[in-house]
Formats: structure tokens, C-alpha cells, sequence
């Protein structure tokens, strides 16, 4: 593990990108999206992710020219249609007309359709926070998980986010439906470590903390059995209806992962009493959170996001920790 200045990783991203065929400004946010990301801790979809996303845009599954547009308006809910265009600044956008919309009305929702992935969703928890808006998000995905007592993988594993702004120290919930996401199976397995609890059924059919074998079954065990399953197909189909997109289903015929669905739902919940009074409320709740006695085996009670604003501010001092393998795989792409 080698550490490397943030400004640094945003330029080489953007020297990729650029060769790939982004515009200077496009390349630069995107970039500055993956470095913050895994300046955040997030590494699954930060760098380690980059190379997958290269391949995407090499493929023509990503088109760096693209741009998402408005295709029908009711009120303070839009659809958008992302037309392929790189899934993080799609969602990006999408995210600041949702707040917009919040703004105007109280409530926005932007329903983007025909997008690709827009890698860490949190991302999104934390730019509405910043702008001082409660946000619910989600996507769909390529069928990766099985419904409840099956085999065969239906749904997706559908990360949700939730954000509810408190100054510099909002919470940020960043979540899938499945009890461990693919991006931070696949990490473990690179760094050749265990699940710290059973994540999911290996090629044998048993429960294991086997990320490799969870991987090569395909069989992540979806967060609260059978509710966390549920949730998948009820998320895939409210997306689907309110962009006019596809479902998980429909995404999985196509043999790559694109064309998806997502969500952003924007709340301007300083409206009723003030931001103060939001302040006040989750303060108090966290404050409370605070005080649960940690387990023998256990550690102090973190509420969402507490802990990214830890390693961010390390990582920043620092410098942005990357495998040296991922980063001499970064170097030499778009050369």
C-alpha cells in the first residue's frame, strides 16, 4: 500500500480519462469523484473500481460526451434520461436538479433513466447534505442476488442511501440490499481476507465468510433474508415506474451492465422549523446514540457516516492510501 497526495490521483485520473476521449472539465469531475471516494474509505469504488470503468468506456458501454436531459416534467418530479453518459456524473446532476426541485417546492424528484453505474452512491447522501437537503436514493442493478430461498440471482442488490444534513457532520447511510455489497466482497478478496460474519452460500451450497466463493456462486445473502429480498424487487420496480427505465431483469439480458434506473429524492427539511431545528434533532439523537455501552466483542455506537469523516480527514492529512498494484494498473491505462 503506497499513499499518494490527493491532487496527484486526480490528475493521473484525469490524464486517463482525457485519452479516453472526456473533456478536460468532464475528466476533472469524474476524477476528483473517484479520489474523493477513496479518500473516504470507500475503496471498492474509488480506485480499485477505475480500471472496470475504463473497460466500460473502452466498450462503448460509457459515453464520455453524453449528457443526461430532462424528458417530461409533473410538477416538483422529473424523468431524465442519462443517454449512457458516465454513471457518477449523471448521478451528480441528477442529484443537484433533485435539490433544486427541493427548493422550489419542498420536495424533488428526479427519476434518471438509461444511466450507468454511479459507483459509490453515498457520494450523492453527501452532496445533498453539503447543500443542506435530506435525500432517499437509490439504483437498480444486473441481476446479482437470488431471491430468498432460491439459487438463482432475480434481483439486484440495490444500494440505498439516506442523508440527513447537520452541518459538517451529517448522517449518511450507504447500503445495499444484499448483507455485504460485490464491491466490498471483491476488495476482501484481493487483500485475501474473511467476511467478519457469513455473507452468503458458496459453489457448495453452505454458508461461508468466503468472499472468493460467495463471488464465484453468486449467492450474497440479502440483508434480512427475505426482507432485504423484498425490498430489492419493491426499490427495482419503483424506480422502473417513476423513470420509465428498465428493471433488474430486463438489465440482465444485456451482456454488460448499463441501461440502469435510479432514483433521487430530495427534501428541503429546514421548511417547517429551521435548520436549527434539525440540528437539534439529530444532534440530540446521536448524542443518545452515543451513550449505548459497547459489547465485550463489540465497539462504541457509530451513527451512518461518522466514521467516513475519521478516514477522510486522515487521508487527507496523509495522503490517499491505494494498493501499488491497483495504482501501476491505473498508470498504464490510455496510453
Amino acid at each position: 500500500m503506497i499513499r499518494i497526495p490527493f491532487d496527484d490521483v486526480v490528475d493521473e485520473l484525469s490524464r486517463v480519462l482525457v485519452a479516453l476521449g472526456f473533456s478536460d472539465e468532464k475528466a476533472r469531475q469524474s476524477a476528483t469523484l473517484f479520489a474523493e471516494t477513496h479518500q473516504d474509505g470507500v475503496v471498492s469504488h474509488g480506485l480499485n473500481r477505475f480500471p472496470r470503468f475504463a473497460r466500460q468506456i473502452k466498450t462503448g458501454v460509457v459515453r464520455p460526451d453524453a449528457e443526461p436531459v430532462a424528458v417530461a416534467r409533473f410538477g416538483p418530479w422529473e424523468q431524465w434520461d442519462g443517454q449512457l453518459g458516465p454513471g457518477n456524473l449523471n448521478a451528480t446532476t441528477a442529484t443537484a436538479r433533485a435539490i433544486a426541485l427541493a427548493r422550489e417546492h419542498g420536495i424533488g424528484l428526479v427519476a434518471l433513466r438509461n444511466t450507468n453505474h454511479w459507483m459509490r452512491g453515498g457520494t450523492y447522501g453527501w452532496q445533498a447534505a453539503r447543500a443542506g437537503v435530506a435525500l432517499i436514493a437509490w439504483t437498480n442493478t444486473t441481476p446479482n442476488m437470488p431471491p430468498w430461498g432460491t439459487v438463482t440471482s432475480k434481483l439486484g442488490n440495490t444500494p440505498v442511501i439516506i442523508a440527513i444534513p447537520r452541518g459538517d457532520t451529517p448522517v449518511v447511510l450507504d447500503v445495499a440490499m444484499s448483507q455485504f455489497s460485490y464491491g466490498k466482497m471483491e476488495m476482501l478478496q484481493l487483500r485475501g481476507q474473511q467476511l467478519p460474519m457469513p455473507g452468503g452460500y458458496g459453489p457448495d451450497g453452505q454458508l461461508t465468510t468466503d468472499p472468493g466463493a460467495i463471488l464465484q456462486a453468486m449467492r450474497p445473502l440479502p440483508t434480512g433474508y427475505w426482507k432485504g429480498a423484498g425490498m430489492s424487487l419493491a426499490f427495482d420496480l419503483l424506480g422502473a415506474v417513476l423513470s420509465g427505465g428498465q428493471t433488474t431483469h430486463e438489465i440482465g439480458r444485456q451482456p454488460d451492465e448499463f441501461g440502469l434506473s435510479q432514483i433521487f429524492l430530495a427534501f428541503d427539511v429546514s421548511r417547517p422549523g429551521g435548520q436549527a431545528t434539525v440540528d437539534a434533532v439529530v444532534g440530540a439523537v446521536v448524542d443518545d446514540l452515543h451513550t449505548a455501552v459497547a459489547a465485550a466483542d463489540g465497539s462504541p455506537a457509530r451513527y451512518p457516516g461518522e466514521q467516513v469523516l475519521k478516514t477522510r480527514a486522515e487521508n487527507a492529512r496523509l495522503g490517499i492510501p491505494v494498493d501499488d498494484k491497483v495504482w501501476e494498473t491505473i498508470r498504464s491505462l490510455g496510453m
